[in-house]
């Protein structure tokens, strides 16, 4: 696509010097890109706007971002913007390119704030970006009326002002409260100390279990091979093309190969599964159970 080399993290020394476009050269430009696929056109859009992309990343800053990245995130939703971008809809490009050049800076931080990812629905990178400013002013609003607040009453005034889920809310409060801490790091100064990886619960299965899901395995096998004995030759085909396969068989398949109809080969399959019940009948009320 075109787009894809249009720009290259354009400076902003050079993003000032763009010219700046009246109403109607930007209107041309735009049908030239859209219509003619424009690349000079495109250029010129780009360049001209770039001023307001870098203007957008900077206000990003204090999330801790490089303004390297911020602004190349920026450009390439100034990119998009202009892509997407239809002139019939009488809007000028810089009022609709806002809305993309906001969208990319936001993923990019979201994606950036911590290994785990933070969120990505609408309610959560709302809070993302408006949780501690909405706080700060409940609180001051709070301090003022003389009122205290438990944590739980500002997280449900925090989720109504900004109109999300009370448990949305402390879920994000949860993982803007802290960075992220590596599990490698020890749990004291001490020179042996342990690291914190080594206090985490094994959940793989014990030595006692797996003895225990082995002798269960085995035993299992014991009684279907002994069920298995209770049926005829055409049966333990059946049975076996239909139910120990990787990619069990039809009944019309099994019916072509031994001159069966379909209905007879269902026939002859329930028949044998009556026969291993029955088989199977001297097991465990437990084990039976497990089994059918």
């Amino acid at each position: 696509m075109a787009l894809d080399t249009i720009i290259e993290n354009p400076l902003p020394k050079r993003a000032m010097k763009a010219e700046l476009l009246d109403s109607d050269t930007e209107l041309q430009l735009a049908y030239a890109w859209r219509d003619d696929r424009d690349v000079e056109a495109l250029h010129r859009l780009i360049n001209a706007y770039m001023r307001l992309a870098i203007s957008m990343a900077s206000k990003f800053r204090r999330y801790g971002a490089p303004m390297n990245d911020l602004i190349q995130e920026a450009g390439l939703g100034l990119m998009k913007a202009a892509d997407k971008f239809d002139p019939d809809r009488g809007v000028r490009f810089s009022t609709y390119a806002v809305w993309w050049i906001k969208a990319s800076i936001q993923d990019y931080v979201m994606r950036n704030w911590s290994m785990v990812r933070t969120g990505s629905t609408s309610s959560q990178k709302s809070l993302f970006f408006n949780m501690r400013r909405v706080q700060a002013q409940l609180e001051r609003e709070a301090h003022t009326s003389g009122i205290e607040l438990d944590q739980h009453q500002l997280h449900q005034q925090i989720a109504t002002e900004i109109g999300v889920p009370l448990r949305d809310v402390q879920m994000m409060d949860g993982r803007l409260s802290g960075a992220d801490f590596s599990l490698n790091a020890v749990q004291s100064a001490e020179e042996e100390g342990r690291e914190w990886i080594e206090a985490l619960e094994d959940d793989s299965a014990q030595a006692a279990e797996l003895v225990e899901e082995d002798h269960d395995t085995q035993q299992l096998r014991t009684w279907l091979v002994e069920a298995m004995q209770a049926l005829n030759e055409r049966e333990r085909f059946i049975i076996t093309e239909r139910k120990l396969r990787e990619k069990p068989r039809t009944l019309e398949s099994l019916g072509t190969e031994l001159g069966l109809s379909k209905e007879r080969v269902r026939q002859l399959e329930a028949g044998a599964f009556q026969k291993m019940r029955k088989s199977l009948e001297n097991c465990s009320r437990e084990v039976q159970n497990f089994l059918l």
